[in-house]
C-alpha cells in the first residue's frame, strides 16, 4: 500500500473506531500525537491522554455500546513528503446521529488539519486539529454543552 492509502486508511480508521465506541483502540491511533483545539491549543498528547478527553466528551449508550453516530470523512486532500517521512492531510468531517427519540440528522460539521509522520516504514498520526464549523444538536452526543466549553 502506497503512502497515501496508508494515511487515508488512518483517517478513515478513526471515524470507523469512534463509531464503534471503541475509544480505547481509537486512542491508540494517536499513541505518539498531540490533541489540538479548534484555537490551535494543546489539548492532549498521548494515547492516554486522548483516551481521557474522549471518555470525558463522547456519550456512548448503555445499550449499543458506541454513540449511534456515524462520521463521514471527505475533501481527503494528502501531501505527502517521502523523503522528510512526513505529510499533512486536510479533510472535512459531517457526523450524523440517530437514537430513540432523536431523527436521524447531521450534529456537526467541520474540518480536520492532520500531520503525519512515518517510523519504521508505517505512517502513524503526529496531529490533529478539529475545527467544528457548524454545529447542531449535540445533546445526544456530548457529555457537556459545547457552549460551555466555549466561553
Amino acid at each position: 500500500m502506497d503512502s497515501y492509502r496508508q494515511i487515508e486508511h488512518l483517517i478513515y480508521r478513526y471515524a470507523e473506531l469512534i463509531d464503534a465506541g471503541d475509544l480505547s483502540r481509537m486512542a491508540d491511533l494517536f499513541s505518539h500525537a498531540q490533541l489540538l483545539g479548534p484555537d490551535g491549543k494543546l489539548v492532549a498528547s498521548g494515547s492516554e491522554e486522548f483516551l481521557n478527553v474522549q471518555s470525558r466528551a463522547v456519550n456512548i449508550n448503555p445499550n449499543t455500546g458506541n454513540p449511534q453516530t456515524k462520521h463521514i470523512t471527505t475533501n481527503v486532500i494528502i501531501e505527502v513528503d517521502d523523503i522528510a517521512n512526513q505529510a499533512t492531510a486536510r479533510s472535512y468531517f459531517t457526523v450524523l446521529q440517530a437514537s430513540d427519540g432523536f431523527a436521524l440528522q447531521p450534529i456537526i460539521a467541520g474540518r480536520y488539519l492532520d500531520k503525519f509522520e512515518r517510523v519504521n516504514g508505517r505512517w502513524r498520526f503526529h496531529q490533529r486539529q478539529s475545527i467544528p464549523d457548524l454545529i447542531g444538536d449535540l445533546s445526544q452526543h456530548l457529555l457537556f454543552d459545547i457552549t460551555d466549553a466555549k466561553a
